[in-house]
């Protein structure tokens, strides 16, 4: 039962995945990854790393997403027009068959040579809020505060950006 549920999980974040690629709306794209997040969230709880699951709706498919659909909203993002030619769509088939092929190809040769071991059992602490935190902020407390400068500095940009806009309306 566990192995359909993680079929499910995983068939649903690749289909998600590719409709957020290949949408040309925005808003249909964000809401495509918005469901690409929620799947990767179930595929965290089948792995028992409910925190890391809950984090993933809370911060990637909530906050992260409001975001984005504020910042389409704020830039006014609409529809190509036109119709995309039979060649271009063709290229980006190819493409994407070319790509899943390579990937195959390595995970079979990854198979064959052992890189690729059973995972083993994992430890009681695993996923907790205690054992992330802990790791967090010991082994990985720079790459976490390059992220919230890196964050901070896109909120600045984000509200230069819409104040820039709102002054050239007012002056027209």
């Amino acid at each position: 039962m566990q192995l359909l549920i993680f079929s499910a999980f995983g068939v649903g974040a690749v289909v998600s995945a590719l409709l957020m690629v290949t949408n040309k709306r925005p808003v249909r794209a964000a809401m495509s990854l918005i469901a690409t997040m929620s799947f990767l969230a179930g595929l965290y709880a089948l792995l028992d790393a409910h925190l890391i699951a809950v984090l993933q709706l809370i911060v990637y498919a909530g906050a992260i997403m409001v975001l984005f659909l504020f910042v389409i909203m704020l830039l006014n993002l609409e529809e190509k027009e036109g119709k995309l030619g039979g060649n271009v769509i063709l290229l980006q088939a190819f493409g994407m068959v070319v790509v899943g092929l390579l990937l195959v190809t390595m995970v079979s040769l990854f198979q064959a040579n052992g890189s690729l071991a059973a995972p083993g059992d994992v430890g009681a602490e695993f996923g907790t809020t205690k054992a992330v935190g802990k790791m967090l902020f010991t082994e990985y407390l720079l790459p976490f505060e390059i992220a919230s400068v890196l964050l901070l500095a896109a909120i600045v940009g984000a509200v230069i950006l819409a104040k820039r806009r709102i002054d050239d309306s007012e002056r027209n």
